[in-house]
């Protein structure tokens, strides 16, 4: 075969464009891809949004053909969906290669959309029947469908992906609670000891942050089930006929099967991201927590003869290739990278929100990439967390009994009796001559032996 064979000629208002015969994108896709050589095969347009592209795609179709019937004929209605729905359920992903550094309207995007639906319509109809601009993106425009693709890719990742990972690390912590109601340990604050706890009081405050993480979460999605679909190029509605807006919204809910409303200001919609900073914000808060339970356990776990060694956490792999025997906290160190990406992502985000001008916002890819990645990662990596090092997590009983036993801070059950003066003498004397708090209190003739004991009961400081 020769090389000239492997290309066919597509068409723009520009002129005529080589593009590769076996792939169904068109003479615009091609020029993204030939002007914008940054970050090819590794920084790619993320496939949430590709597929939100096919919901889009459909849902317009079958809005204009109710609306605009002799243009979104009888005959191009049912070829243009099936090519939308192959979109939209990842069956056409190799045909999607354009980068995230491109045009900030996601225009090249759009487009390589529409005109991968128009070839594998027409290829479905055996005719040159449908037009990427005149059909596929038939009362669309790219300043309205980008916005609106990030914001269906958006919700799904958050609704299908990331709150069902929190809620199964939820739901193992409850157990793991349960099962160390028993379970008496020293608490620490600055680093340093502190009062008594259970270790199922100290599991609940990661729970509890987790959950309201979750709550955040939720709290973030009504704004972004708002699309701009509708306001066309600067959110006037130019060239979308009445009522456009609102089925349209209607049937992307049907086809993804959750909520979606057309945004009640499509100036707004156009030219905002602020509902993406906000939910953003609430993967920041996510990421900030798993970084300070994944630090937690990490140090907690720490030794097993050297640290503090109160947990016992699952030996995946070995920890060293020159150390025999050594086990590292590596689930806990994917989860602080992870929280770390994802907090540099923010500031991305941030910067990227505040910025374009007038009627649209043209940093619009870079926003859907973190964004989306961000989603992606703490999904992945929460699930991770949770399988290889959270549900084998087990408490070393006998290590948190004997801090508990040497802790110098049960003086704080003392204050109410001999003061917090005496208290805080009877514990600068036993770490100072290296004896027990009881014994420093006896030695000072603060307590005698029994009243000492029935103050200082650890299950009685929780």
């Amino acid at each position: 075969m020769k090389e000239a064979s492997k290309t066919r000629l597509e068409h723009d208002s520009m002129g005529d464009v080589a593009v590769p015969a076996n792939r169904y994108w068109g003479a615009q896709t091609q020029r993204s891809l030939e002007h914008f050589p940054i970050g090819v095969g590794k920084e790619t347009m993320p496939l949430e949004i590709v597929h939100a592209f096919g919901l889009v795609k459909h849902a317009a179709a079958r809005v204009n053909r109710k609306l605009c019937a002799d243009r979104m004929t009888a005959e191009k209605l049912p070829v243009i969906e099936q090519a939308a729905e192959e979109v939209a359920l990842g069956q056409l992903d190799d045909h999607f290669p354009l980068v995230v550094w491109q045009t900030g309207s996601g225009t090249h995007s759009n487009m390589n959309a529409n005109e991968v639906i128009a070839n594998r319509a027409n290829e479905l109809a055996g005719s040159k029947l449908c037009h990427p601009n005149d059909d596929i993106n038939m009362s669309q425009s790219s300043n309205d469908c980008f916005p609106t693709a990030m914001r269906i890719a958006s919700v799904l990742s958050l609704e299908r992906n990331l709150l069902p990972a929190v809620e199964k690390l939820i739901d193992v912590m409850l157990k793991k609670e349960e099962e160390s109601r028993e379970v008496l340990k020293c608490g620490r604050t600055h680093l340093q000891d502190a009062v008594p706890i259970r270790f199922s009081q100290e599991i609940s405050g990661w729970r509890s942050s987790l959950e309201r993480d979750a709550e955040l979460l939720r709290l973030a999605l009504p704004p972004l089930r708002e699309l701009a679909l509708g306001g066309t190029a600067v959110g006037t509605g130019l060239n979308a006929p009445a009522g456009f807006a609102e089925q349209a919204a209607e049937e992307i809910a049907q086809l993804a099967g959750t909520a979606f409303v057309t945004a009640p200001n499509k100036f707004h919609a156009l030219t905002s991201l602020d509902e993406l900073v906000f939910a953003h914000g609430a993967m920041k808060a996510l990421a900030s927590d798993m970084m300070k339970i994944a630090n937690d356990i990490r140090f907690l776990a720490s030794g097993p003869r050297c640290g503090y060694g109160e947990l016992r956490i699952p030996a995946n792999e070995p920890g060293s290739s020159i150390m025999p025997g050594k086990v590292n906290p590596t689930q806990c160190e994917q989860v602080t990278m992870v929280a770390v990406q994802v907090m540099g992502n923010d500031a991305a985000i941030g910067f990227a929100a505040s910025q374009g001008n007038f009627e649209l916002n043209v940093f619009q890819p870079v926003v859907a990439y973190n964004f989306l990645q961000s989603a992606r990662l703490l999904t992945e990596s929460i699930s991770a967390f949770n399988r290889f090092c959270f549900a084998g997590l087990e408490p070393d009983t006998e290590v948190m009994r004997g801090y508990l036993e040497r802790t110098l801070m049960t003086a704080t059950a003392l204050n109410p009796v001999i003061g917090y003066e005496n208290a805080a003498r009877a514990a600068r004397l036993a770490h100072e001559s290296n004896i027990t708090l009881k014994e420093a209190c006896l030695r000072l003739g603060f307590l005698d032996a029994e009243h000492f004991d029935d103050l200082v009961r650890p299950e009685n400081m929780v």
